[in-house]
């Protein structure tokens, strides 16, 4: 042909490619028969193998990866060799399933769950009939139908006319409530979204009793010997019965008794909360007095222990009173004056007129005078002043 190159080998190297050819034929028709290095076997034991055959497809997710190339009735169950390409994985804990696409086409075996990681089904593995699982025949199912009839019909349960009663009884009561019916099934369609709704809370309820439970669980110990100690007391008070109630009775007379006492003297116990509320009130604003009084208390005891002479039977003490009305007299006279409960102007006007003497609160060159306070005669509002 005009515009073409025809190639020829020579002979040699043209039997040679033939040779070479069908080697490789040979080779790859070998491998796929017997199984080669890019096949793995597994086996496994179904129930029966109704409508599985040698070269029945092994697939996942409806995907072909292999064949049944051996089946052995082994007593009440089928041994089932089945080869599959090496490139895929499946899961060490894979099932096998007969599925049937439809009543009358073959029938081929599922691997599942889908491989996504961990270990993988070994070759020559064995899947026991744990975890295979064969579809319901029809035959089946019309055997369990004929069954049911029979066991309903007028040999069985209907034998004495008491499905065909029920039947009537039926009738009776779901004629005229269809709208009751109705109304029911809403209710309960509306309590199902209600759980829903909640099914958050419902779930936290459940975590949290389950938390408390096994807290309970893991205190075992500690709650049995709550528990024990309960009953200990409970076996007490139980033991003591007699005598709770005793008490329980005097209890309840003695409060009559009070009441009736507090009802009878009500006038006298306001007035003496009163009088005890202002004592205490008094107390509170001498607080610093009574501080002081019970520090100071202790060393006017001893001096008085010291003062006290017993073989005289005397308080022996010394005046100083005569040294201050030398260096101070209008000292000690305003000081005997405030004593005795004349105010403070008085003594002012008392020294005023007595012009030799010195004023109230100065003194001599060299001598002290006594700064007089201002002193409350009613001891904090304990006494009425000017008694």
């Amino acid at each position: 042909m005009t515009g073409q190159r025809s190639a020829r080998l020579p002979g040699s190297r043209l039997l040679s490619a033939v040779v070479g050819l069908a080697l490789v034929g040979g080779a790859a028709g070998c491998s796929t028969i017997t199984g080669g290095p890019d096949q793995k076997t597994f086996t496994a034991m179904f129930d029966r193998a109704v409508g599985v055959y040698v070269a029945s497809d092994v697939r996942i997710l409806g995907v072909r990866i292999g064949e049944v190339t051996e089946m052995v009735p082994e007593g009440d169950q089928v041994r089932v060799v089945m080869t599959y390409d090496a490139d895929y994985d499946i899961p060490a804990d894979a099932d096998a399933l007969v599925v049937a696409p439809s009543i009358v086409s073959d029938r081929y075996v599922q691997l599942t769950p889908v491989y996504s990681g961990g270990a993988t089904l070994e070759d020559g593995a064995v899947l026991p009939v744990e975890r295979t699982a064969v579809p319901v025949e029809l035959d089946e199912i019309y055997e369990s139908l004929d069954t049911l009839n029979v066991a309903l019909g007028p040999k069985g349960a209907n034998q004495d006319g008491a499905l065909s009663e029920l039947l009537e009884v039926g009738k009776r009561n779901l004629d005229g409530n269809g709208e009751l019916i109705n109304t029911t099934l809403a209710d309960f369609s509306t309590l199902v979204d209600t759980l829903a709704d909640g099914r958050d809370d419902l779930f936290g309820t459940v975590a949290n009793l389950q938390e408390f439970t096994t807290t309970l669980a893991n205190r075992d110990t500690t709650v049995r010997a709550f528990n024990r100690d309960l009953a200990v007391v409970a076996k007490q008070l139980a033991d003591e019965r007699t005598d709770l109630a005793t008490a329980v009775k005097q209890l309840s007379v003695a409060l009559a008794e009070v009441a009736s006492f507090v009802r009878e003297n009500k006038e006298d116990l306001t007035a003496n909360v009163t009088d005890l509320a202002s004592v205490t009130g008094v107390l509170v604003k001498q607080r610093a007095a009574l501080e002081e009084f019970l520090d100071v208390s202790p060393t006017a005891l001893s001096n008085l222990q010291l003062a006290y002479n017993p073989e005289s039977g005397t308080l022996d003490t010394r005046d100083n009173n005569a040294g201050l009305a030398e260096s101070n007299p209008a000292g000690v006279l305003c000081q005997i004056l405030v004593t005795i409960g004349q105010p403070q102007s008085t003594c002012e006007d008392i020294v005023a007129g007595l012009p030799a003497l010195p004023a109230p609160g100065t003194a001599k060159r060299g001598t002290s005078a006594p700064v007089l306070p201002d002193r409350d005669m009613t001891l904090g509002g304990i006494l009425d002043g000017g008694r």
